[in-house]
């Protein structure tokens, strides 16, 4: 999962520092925010080259008086064909009008043991004092993919950029913690799976491009694995680490670090 902060900044370097880091890595599928779509470019296409399916959110910030990141938004790719795409607005209240916040979802066409696979990108209301609309666009969003899964026995892995750190209720929503509008699920958060005792920042001002130096939350960027019946996440969390954490020559590939997440079918049921 990563924010690609559009083509801000030094994009060239950027660009290959990402185009380069992304080889590396050979990620499966994958969860964008912040991706660039416009009828002459695709910023996804552009990053991952021809080996991989991709989706675009319709619903992107506009052009307001020829803005460098129009048509920024959600996207998801992945090295297997998708079956269905569907999205959500998550444009609820008045104060919401001004952002194009959502959700995208495809289900992936997985090869076994994997099997079916729904795999989601969230993009909640970005300012700090919208915690309201957090929870509401939670609540929202695990209705949504209940809905799309349909009591069908598949794997849900949910990323993005939720810009809230896991104290804030819309994350003690996703984690089981907390119940919201009548309603509750439980998802396990890869990197607290992993790392229990570290805090695992991933817009932090120890990144040069974070341009508010004392942004209240420090790890906002998730990926999550819906639990089963009996509590544990009916994919494996073998690893879960920072990507683009550190510069390559001088060049910071984001505004925001990346996660990666190993995740495997585990030898027992959940």
């Amino acid at each position: 999962m990563l924010n690609l902060w559009g083509r801000r900044g030094d994009w060239a370097g950027r660009r290959a520092a990402l185009v380069d880091g992304l080889r590396e890595l050979r990620p499966d599928v994958v969860a964008f925010e912040e991706a660039i779509v416009t009828e002459e470019y695709d910023q996804v296409a552009d990053l991952l080259g021809p080996d991989f399916h991709v989706a675009h959110k319709t619903a992107r910030e506009p052009d307001r008086g020829g803005d460098p990141e129009a048509g920024q938004g959600l996207s998801l790719a992945s090295r297997w064909p998708f079956v269905e795409v569907r999205e959500l607005d998550l444009r609820l209240t008045p104060r919401t009008a001004d952002f194009a916040c959502g959700t995208l979802a495809a289900e992936v066409r997985a090869p076994d043991p994997i099997g079916p696979l729904l795999f989601v990108a969230h993009s909640p209301s970005w300012k700090p004092h919208l915690e309201y609309e957090r929870e509401l666009q939670a609540v929202a969003t695990a209705r949504f993919v209940e809905e799309l899964v349909g009591g069908r026995t598949m794997h849900v892995v949910l990323a993005g950029d939720f810009n809230a750190d896991p104290t804030a209720t819309s994350i003690r929503f996703w984690t089981g913690r907390q119940s919201l509008g009548g309603t509750s699920v439980c998802y396990r958060d890869a990197w607290e799976s992993a790392h229990p005792e570290e805090p695992g920042h991933t817009f932090t001002p120890l990144n040069p491009l974070v341009a508010d130096w004392d942004w209240p939350f420090r790890r906002i960027d998730y990926i999550f694995v819906r639990c089963g019946e009996h509590g544990g996440p009916t994919l494996e969390i073998s690893g879960c680490e920072r990507i683009f954490d550190v510069p390559v020559s001088g060049v910071w590939a984001s505004d925001h670090f990346g996660v990666l997440a190993e995740l495997a079918v585990p030898e027992r049921g959940p």
